[in-house]
């Protein structure tokens, strides 16, 4: 899962009711691109460049896990969709809402649809002064200044005004207060280590990734379930109980909480599915003594995922040890989440259909579960 990258963005619209406009667009590309970081004040100045009614500009930092072309593809939709009309005309003209890409940190892209940083922002006051707002220190790639100097050093003289109106942040969430511990859960295949990530990301919590990559049994397993479940599950079980014991007894002072993608429950449901009667008798005195010493998240979020978007996801993923998973293991799986899920009255747990969402590639289903689980967080 990619970290989300800092992008620059300037905003302007000189028809129209232009802050409505500006904010619009602010608007869709928290729900399309990523979140807003920060947002300059806005300023009003005269038409660059060409005769007509005077702008309003402003810039923000957007993070974002889109590559550089896709930011670039969403933001000329954007501007589509609020009316703007682009021509093959060089000169400038009249806009309803113009979304540049100012910087991306100290990468430099010179290709034919996208420059970055942007080739003419040092020579344009209107873009320097909103863009230093926010990112007085960041320094251009190529000319190897920072914005600040930039401003000072402009020969731009354009009159300048800041306006009393803002932009509003469209970000409904802050964080997970109340929130020490949240376990995503689901079914092979479901996304729980990808929404675990995501959220781990934008909302500054550590993150505990369960270690299943070191397993030497998993590949095995696979190809004889019969003789190597015991040992699978065992071990499953010994390095899930440390790996929280340690993770989740260490308090971090630069991390708001904690969120895994597993609860060690999972180690009971798997085993009740794949160990003998007489096996999983012994394993559950095992794990009856060890749940006792665990810390219980605060908030369980069991992601639910039809078959075959299963098989696909694991098809997709190309881990050759599950290409075989049967659909009747998966259903079984699934049968006793649920199951566990309907005993549970101590915790908070939030059971959410992800079927047919793709909360990695659209932003808006990612945005869509955090409002399913914002309820049990405030």
């Amino acid at each position: 899962m990619k970290s989300p990258k800092t992008f620059y963005i300037a905003l302007g619209s000189n028809k129209g009711n232009r802050l409505k406009f500006m904010q619009l667009a602010l608007d869709k590309m928290y729900l399309e691109i990523g979140d807003i970081l920060e947002i300059s004040a806005v300023y009003e100045t005269p038409a660059w460049g060409f005769e007509g009614d005077s702008f309003l500009n402003a810039c923000v930092a957007v993070g974002s896990r889109f590559s550089s072309e896709e930011v670039l593809d969403k933001l000329l939709k954007i501007e589509t969709s609020l009316g703007r009309s682009r021509t093959n005309v060089t000169t400038y003209e009249n806009r309803s809402i113009d979304l540049d890409i100012l910087l991306l940190g100290a990468e430099i892209i010179d290709s034919e649809l996208l420059k970055i940083p942007h080739p003419q922002m040092q020579h344009r006051k209107f873009v320097l002064l909103p863009l230093a707002d926010i990112a007085s220190k960041e320094i251009h790639p190529v000319l190897n200044k920072s914005i600040s100097n930039l401003l000072v050093e402009t020969g731009d003289v354009s009159p300048i005004d800041r306006i009393s109106e803002k932009l509003i942040n469209p970000r409904k969430s802050r964080g997970f207060q109340n929130c020490n511990y949240i376990a995503i859960e689901g079914n092979i295949g479901a996304g729980k280590t990808s929404l675990a990530t995501m959220i781990s990301q934008d909302f500054n919590a550590k993150l505990i990734l369960e270690r299943f990559k070191d397993n030497p049994f998993l590949p095995k397993f696979y190809e004889d379930r019969h003789r190597y479940a015991f040992p699978l599950e065992m071990s499953f079980l010994a390095d899930r109980y440390q790996q929280l014991s340690d993770d989740l007894a260490q308090y971090d002072l630069f991390t708001d909480f904690v969120v895994s993608d597993y609860d060690v429950f999972k180690s009971l449901i798997f085993a009740k599915i794949t160990l003998q009667e007489d096996e999983f008798s012994l394993y559950n005195k095992l794990f009856s003594i060890i749940y006792k010493e665990l810390l219980k998240p605060d908030l369980y979020v069991y992601l639910y995922q039809n078959t075959d978007r299963l098989l696909e996801n694991i098809k997709t993923r190309g881990r050759d040890y599950e290409q075989n998973i049967q659909p009747e293991y998966l259903m079984d799986i699934n049968k006793s989440y649920l199951s566990y899920i309907k005993s549970q009255t101590g915790i908070n747990i939030k059971v959410i259909d992800i079927t047919g969402k793709d909360f990695i590639n659209n932003r808006e289903d990612y945005l869509s579960i955090l409002e399913e689980i914002a309820p049990f967080r405030k």
